[in-house]
């Protein structure tokens, strides 16, 4: 796997453990994600990130098994150029939903044993 690869992959998963990190365990409510402002732009920046660490895999290899890899772009740019109309429970839905299968699919691609 090329470095930059690798790279980009590790700063998911960092950003995805720097999400869980926000929360207290068994913890991830709604209502405490739309009651705190900093939280909320903390999760759309992580997002954001992982969305272009996502975009710089795909330049290098399109192939990447990421299954959801060109939404996981579209949302990073949704968040840029999007941010007014955003919208809270979808971004919420990504944090409950899709990060814990992004986990696992990073994890198998660095060869990583599975939380």
């Amino acid at each position: 796997m090329e470095r930059s690869v690798k790279k980009s992959l590790e700063d998911i998963l960092q950003m995805i453990d720097e999400i869980d990190s926000f929360f207290e365990p068994g913890q991830k409510r709604f209502d405490f994600y739309m009651s705190n402002t900093c939280l909320r732009r903390a999760i759309q920046m992580n997002l954001a990130i992982i969305g272009e660490a996502t975009n710089r895999i795909l330049k290098i290899d399109p192939d990447t098994a990421i299954s959801s890899a060109r939404k996981i772009v579209s949302t990073r740019n949704f968040l840029i150029h999007g941010y007014d109309s955003l919208s809270h429970d979808i971004i919420w839905g990504i944090v409950i939903r899709y990060l814990p299968l992004l986990r696992q699919e990073v994890h198998t691609l660095l060869n990583y044993e599975a939380d």
